[in-house]
């Protein structure tokens, strides 16, 4: 089994390191009367299609089979209330305030203990499709939020007969089963935005206030990123596609990039079928250092639904759907009112039949990671010749916000932050992914990009440029220039967005640009003075700063 779930008597003591107070106090939930366990995906679906606040629309779900659904199952929606996105700064971790972890863990006892005479659903699914990485994840559930479990089984693995043999047969770890205990509807005056507490490596959370969807999944996804880092993996929050070229030969490309970056889209390109491609995933996966391959985490999409109006095909592969509206048809059908008219951050929990050349591991080893960033003082597409310079442009990812996430008040979407490696789900110290990061960008056939999805001096760079020049980078056509004197960077002409490097003003912008990331290298380590980033990555920026 690759995680543990039972102990041997002689184990349940102090010492060992997986019996502490809080995932002890979690755990120990699962196990009363007033949880019901849900086993398969069509008691998940009915508890679901009953349960009051949700919306039974028209559609029909396909590969009712293939999902363990009833053939007659339908989408269903179930939208919450003015909190539309992913909260970051409810987020704890038990071993960073003391004193808070105290109350916490108070908190979190009552609310359990209080709860004991609600009715709870409890579940297990699966994290990582492949006998490598393949961990064990329970989530518990009151009473109301049955969408939310039937979501979290659909975007996860349920427990099926195939992977149980998977799991009965995968690689050991010596971790515990990942254990979450939620109340969506708990209150309380010092956390009106709700909390969402973690002790990451002991694989345990509670989350609490918080009904949006996304804090269940990216709260699986942030403690088994967390397994797979301890592990010898690289977590990766984007996609990575593998390219068939026409001699035969292959090339794995990750794009890395918070959700509206274009990460899905560039992910998902067919490049007009030039290529046999197939797509790992979207959203999360692991690389291997020992040999770059890599394991996707999750089978479904949690994809947005805005680009998605009624008559549009991707459509037929919804099988959850929150934050849209609701209208009749003309054929008196209910059916999906997108395209955030409602509120912004439409979702949908997408199967991964949406995708038919999905697979769940890549044996290749990653070619070339993609930085996406929203900076427009960047060209289309910037090579990186240097893995400390590399691994720093990815801890110093720049990009926008979007309606994904719950912005602080008088914050702007418009408005270049800094979010390393696109990962705002990290439970352990930055310069582990800094490390991780430098070491798999080291290795000489890793290449290593920053591309610009958005504008570039004012000016909006078209999918089609983004697309055209990863194909010439595949296809080994791309001709690079430098980047005037700047060590290590080199950029690849496009007509229209070349840049202009003897004029002032634009060298002018590259450098606040460039500053703007060695100041916050040089606030994090202020901040966290017991795990601070290398000097070796400020200089590199304060190299391109120099050279400038």
């Amino acid at each position: 089994m690759a995680t543990r779930e039972s102990f041997k008597r002689s184990e349940l003591k102090k010492s060992n390191p997986l019996l502490t107070k809080f995932r002890t106090t979690v755990e120990t939930a699962f196990y009363g009367n007033n949880m019901q366990e849900v086993t398969d995906m069509t008691e998940a679906y009915e508890l679901a299609l009953n349960a009051e606040g949700v919306i039974v629309t028209d559609l029909p779900v396909l590969h009712t089979k293939e999902l363990g659904l009833p053939n007659d199952a339908k989408v269903l929606v179930e939208n919450g209330g003015r909190i539309i996105g992913r909260t970051a700064r409810a987020k704890r971790i038990i071993g960073e305030n003391k004193e808070e972890d105290e109350l916490l863990e108070g908190i979190i006892m009552d609310v359990i203990y209080k709860n004991r005479l609600r009715h709870y659903y409890k579940t297990t699914g699966y994290v990582g499709l492949d006998k490598d990485f393949i961990i064990k994840a329970h989530i518990a559930f009151p009473e109301g939020n049955e969408n939310n479990l039937y979501s979290w089984l659909l975007n996860f693995q349920w427990d099926s007969p195939e992977y149980k043999e998977m799991y009965a047969n995968s690689k050991l770890y010596d971790e515990g089963d990942i254990y979450i205990y939620t109340d969506p509807d708990w209150r309380h005056p010092d956390y009106p935005l709700g909390v969402a507490v973690f002790e990451p490596d002991k694989n345990v959370a509670c989350i609490l206030g918080m009904q949006y969807f996304g804090e269940f999944k990216k709260g699986t996804l942030t403690l088994a990123w967390g397994t797979g880092h301890r592990n010898g993996y690289v977590a990766c929050h984007g996609g990575q596609k593998h390219f068939r070229l026409h001699d035969g030969g292959s090339y794995v490309a990750s794009f890395f990039g918070l959700s509206g970056s274009g990460k899905s889209t560039l992910t998902h390109s067919k490049h007009d079928d030039k290529y046999e491609i197939k797509v790992l995933h979207d959203d999360a996966f692991l690389i291997d250092l020992t040999d770059g391959s890599s394991i996707a985490l999750e089978p479904s999409y949690f994809d947005k639904t805005q680009d998605y109006p009624a008559d549009h095909p991707e459509q037929d592969y919804f099988v959850t759907v929150q934050n849209v509206g609701v209208t009749k048809d003309v054929d008196g059908k209910v059916v999906l009112v997108t395209e955030d008219i409602r509120n912004g951050n439409g979702r949908t929990v997408k199967s991964r039949y949406a995708t038919p050349n999905r697979v769940d591991k890549f044996e290749e080893p990653i070619n070339a990671v993609y930085w996406i960033m929203k900076d427009d003082a960047l060209p289309p597409l910037v090579k990186v010749d240097e893995a400390v310079l590399a691994a720093t442009f990815g801890t110093t990812l720049a990009t926008k916000r979007t309606t994904a996430e719950t912005l602080k008040k008088g914050e702007s979407t418009d408005k270049l932050v800094i979010e390393p490696f696109a990962n705002p789900f990290r439970v352990y110290p930055l310069v582990e992914d800094y490390a991780g990061f430098k070491e798999l960008l080291a290795h000489e056939t890793v290449d290593c990009y920053i591309i610009n999805t958005g504008f570039f001096m004012g000016k909006k760079i078209p999918k089609e440029i983004s697309l055209g020049v990863i194909e010439s980078v595949v296809e080994g056509t791309a001709e690079f220039v430098p980047f005037g004197n700047v060590p290590h960077l080199s950029y690849l002409p496009v007509e229209g967005f070349n840049p202009e490097l003897d004029d002032t003003d634009y060298t002018e912008l590259v450098k606040k640009r460039i500053q703007l990331r060695k100041d916050f290298l040089d606030e994090f380590n202020a901040a966290h003075p017991n795990v601070p980033l290398p000097d070796e990555a400020i200089q590199s920026l304060q190299n391109i700063i120099d050279a400038l």
